[in-house]
């Protein structure tokens, strides 16, 4: 739901050792649901973060607001969609697309209210002065610049920072490449997420086999998918190893049991049909959050309320008691949905904005889900879907065009590739959202509906691309 312009303020919490909860928010690269054990992977061996499921609570319709790495960090960072706070894509290199200099992101909020702050592994947004930490954990090695993918060394380099004597409360930021695909190919010419290559070994080298692999309902049941299904198993399988070393370190350190502890991923899984997209695999996310013991809660809570990444700042500012106004924010706290103190007819609604992701992938959506109901505003519509450079050569999607595979899911190669205007689809009875009702007479009250939430949405927003209903 939209956050309504109101003038609520929070409290301020006592920043007193023993009151004020230390935050660790851990950010996966490209973790969709469908590999991760506590959503229903039986193959997948996520133990640590299924003991945090366990723990704390798991949402089953949690979304990112767009499938893109800089784009999803910078709306967790800041409360605000990425077409406000202006990271409408990729940070680095020729991208160049950053965050406004004066929008104020969470770790500067938290440090203003006394906390410490560092983060560990992958930055990816901008500039520095807007998400400025207090610390850059970096003192160890990795098989990349950042060591993002140096799993115990990430988790190890901020032992030091969450065990510190002191009377202020930390906020760590761990951000994991994994399970990012990477740039290395193993003999069979498939991408490695960043596994050991096999020198010539096969997938020996794997604790995973292509034959066990789930294969999920988006992808097309190939050898070529199934061995890239296996090498993401292993990445996710190490993103897992980080979030465990995390915990044994808070435990050490005696914090754990006053640490609010958030999992998520910026977008879906690095495949064609999930992430760059905004169907349902490329924004329907894990969201696991364990909060701290002094707070009213029931361990091992399945939540089927509608969150979204808008929501985490204030969410985690709400839970330190730190000073806000809620018309900073396009979100709002969830800590009452977690404590089932909060009405769950009102969230039952969340909204998309996806304009970039790579500089050349020009194709903005807008997407609002009310109940069961999905509709996506293809804004470039008549453009050929771009994609991601990763994903084009990736075996996944080469094996469906030299099989000429007509189907690619639950839509055509075709449909995937040129979209129409609009996409209406009810996700409670069509999950793979194949069956596009936007045309479909008996439904026109219902587009019509969603399509005036959608414009109201980007008119309180001030979405640039609002411009675009009257404007081709």
């Amino acid at each position: 739901m939209i956050a309504l312009l109101s003038s609520v303020v929070l409290l301020p919490f006592a920043l007193a050792a023993t009151k004020a909860p230390n935050i660790v928010l851990m950010v996966a690269d490209d973790h969709g649901r469908e590999v991760f054990g506590a959503y229903g992977n039986k193959v997948i061996r996520t133990p640590h973060l299924d003991q945090l499921a366990v723990e704390g609570a798991r949402f089953n319709n949690a979304y990112g607001t767009t499938a893109s790495c800089s784009a999803s960090r910078s709306v967790l960072l800041t409360g605000l969609h990425n077409h406000k706070n202006g990271q409408y894509g990729h940070e680095h290199g020729y991208h160049h697309f950053r965050t406004f200099n004066d929008i104020k992101s969470l770790p500067v909020r938290l440090s203003e209210a006394g906390y410490r702050t560092a983060r560990v592994g992958k930055y990816h947004i901008g500039p520095a002065a807007v998400y400025k930490f207090d610390k850059v954990l970096n003192d160890f090695k990795g098989t990349n610049d950042d060591g993002s993918r140096n799993t115990i060394g990430m988790a190890h380099a901020a032992k030091k920072f969450i065990s510190a004597k002191t009377d202020k409360p930390f906020f760590l930021y761990v951000a994991t490449n994994d399970p990012h695909r990477d740039h290395s190919f193993n003999t069979l010419g498939d991408n490695t997420f960043g596994n050991k290559r096999d020198n010539g070994e096969g997938m020996a080298r794997l604790d995973y086999k292509p034959e066990e692999v789930e294969v999920p309902d988006y992808l097309p049941d190939t050898p070529e998918t199934r061995r890239e299904l296996t090498e993401l198993y292993q990445s996710v399988s190490r993103v897992d190893d980080t979030a465990g070393e995390l915990v044994k370190q808070l435990k050490e350190a005696g914090v754990y049991d006053n640490t609010l502890f958030i999992y998520l991923s910026d977008n879906g899984t690095a495949m064609p049909g999930a992430k760059t997209t905004i169907y349902e695999p490329g924004v329907k996310l894990p969201l696991i959050v364990r909060l701290p013991e002094a707070y009213e809660f029931s361990s091992g809570k399945v939540l089927d309320e509608m969150v979204s990444w808008p929501d985490i700042t204030p969410t985690i500012l709400d839970v330190a008691g730190v000073k806000y106004s809620q018309q900073d924010f396009h979100g709002r706290s969830f800590k009452g949905v977690i404590q089932g103190k909060a009405n769950t007819k009102e969230w039952n609604e969340v909204y998309g904005s996806h304009t970039f992701h790579e500089i050349t992938m020009y194709y903005p959506m807008r997407m609002v889900r009310k109940g069961k109901y999905k509709l996506i505003w293809n804004i470039a519509s008549g453009l050929d879907y771009p994609f991601a450079s990763d994903l084009f050569i990736s075996s996944t999607w080469q094996s469906a065009i030299n099989r000429n595979l007509n189907k690619f899911g639950a839509r055509t190669l075709d449909a995937y590739i040129h979209r129409p205007k609009f996409e209406l689809y009810n996700v409670e009875i069509d999950p793979a959202e194949g069956n596009n009702l936007a045309d479909n007479a008996d439904y026109q009250a219902i587009k019509q509906e969603l399509m005036t939430k959608l414009k109201a949405f980007q008119e309180h927003t001030e979405d640039p691309w609002v411009v675009k209903w009257n404007y081709e």
